[in-house]
């Protein structure tokens, strides 16, 4: 059977194009079943669109509260099930424990950021205000902790002395459109689970940073990534 992943945004989608483009280079054996967005508008619905994946809008703005919201995604959700993962790509709303339970051990969440350093927004121009040497991305199982979930990997980025926000953060997502990919087709391929224990990736119990992929010049190659853990 093949791996069925739904990808929820909320923009324009560069890492749902990543998770395409994956698919196509045969990098990633898995079916986008569903992108399910918050906004009528979000650019990455016209991305699925030009593929042929079916697409889903739950304005987050007809509901009266977040549970309700959350409600009625996990109803079209489901309509377009059974779902091996659940994917968050950009997804701007914060999630209930309802909806977060309902996926357990099967949603993923990128962050830009080394967590547990800089939850929530504005990640970039924290890191240069604390004058940090690397920043990068991170990816992991989703929780009730906004940000907390157990790490699954994290590729790391070097600072440079004249970065800028929009520096940093062309960089950082260049790393995030080959990490993430990466994590989803260790998810499709039956290597990644999150069990009581910790993550787990080919049977072995992960850090708690997770995978660390580190490269000195950005995010330019991929070097590292994807090799089996033993």
């Amino acid at each position: 059977m093949t791996h069925r992943i739904a990808v929820l945004i909320s923009g324009n989608g560069s890492n749902l194009q990543a998770l395409i483009d994956a698919i196509h280079a045969g990098s990633l054996t898995a079916d986008i079943a569903l992108v399910l967005s918050n906004r009528a508008d979000a650019g990455g619905l016209a991305r699925a669109q030009q593929q042929g994946i079916t697409t889903a809008v739950v304005d987050h703005r007809d509901y009266a509260s977040r549970a309700d919201f959350d409600q009625a995604m996990i109803a079209v959700l489901d309509r377009h099930g059974p779902l091996d993962t659940v994917v968050l790509a950009g997804f701007m709303r914060i999630l209930t424990p309802a909806f977060v339970q309902h996926h357990a051990g099967r949603l993923l969440n990128i962050h830009p950021s080394l967590l547990p350093r800089y939850p929530g927004l504005n990640t970039h121009q924290r890191a240069l205000d604390a004058g940090d040497a690397e920043h990068g991305c991170s990816i992991h199982f989703v929780t009730d902790e906004l940000d907390g979930g157990p790490l699954i990997a994290q590729a790391r980025i070097p600072v440079r002395a004249n970065d800028n926000v929009s520096d940093l953060s062309k960089r950082v997502q260049a790393s995030e459109h080959l990490l993430y990919p990466q994590v989803v087709a260790w998810r499709a391929e039956g290597r990644l689970r999150l069990t009581d224990d910790g993550v787990e990736l080919d049977g072995q119990i992960l850090p708690a940073q997770g995978y660390q992929w580190h490269h000195p010049d950005g995010a330019e190659h991929c070097s590292g990534i994807g090799a089996r853990q033993r």
